[in-house]
């Protein structure tokens, strides 16, 4: 007997459902290949030491022993001083607390791909005009 064929719908609002219903048969097909990816939130944040609100920092997250650095944002006044550095240096030790072997991340060309080189970074991949007139590269960074 043959299989009937599911529909398809394209859409640009999908239903919030939908991302579960993606979401969790990936995560047990990727859990059933190489077992579990230890996923634990990572945060460095950045906070005003008069009001204590998050200014900026850094959200990423470790699982499969890598670390994968999400957002980083240091408020322009705190730029050039050593913030940055303290901030990824913060996530990379916590990071090899957690038995993570690299980090890797992606960023634009016009944001600060030489900051990530100043960190140890190496650039393993690119895609041009994206957004155009720019690149997006991929940096990682094994410890």
């Amino acid at each position: 007997m043959e299989a009937v064929r599911p529909g398809l719908v394209l859409t640009s609002e999908p239903d919030e459902a939908a991302y579960p219903a993606i979401l969790h048969p990936l995560v047990a097909l990727n859990v059933s290949k190489v077992g579990d990816h230890e996923r634990t939130p990572l945060g460095v944040l950045i906070q005003d030491p008069l009001t204590g609100q998050v200014t900026g920092g850094l959200w990423g997250r470790t699982s499969w022993k890598w670390l994968t650095i999400e957002l980083l944002f240091v408020p322009e006044v705190y730029r050039g001083q050593g913030l940055g550095s303290a901030v990824m240096q913060l996530a990379e030790k916590e990071a090899i607390r957690r038995g993570c072997i690299g980090a890797w991340l992606d960023t634009h060309s016009f944001q600060a791909p030489g900051f990530y080189e100043k960190q140890g970074f190496e650039r393993f991949g690119l895609i041009d005009d994206y957004p155009p007139g720019h690149s997006r590269i991929f940096f990682r960074k094994h410890f």
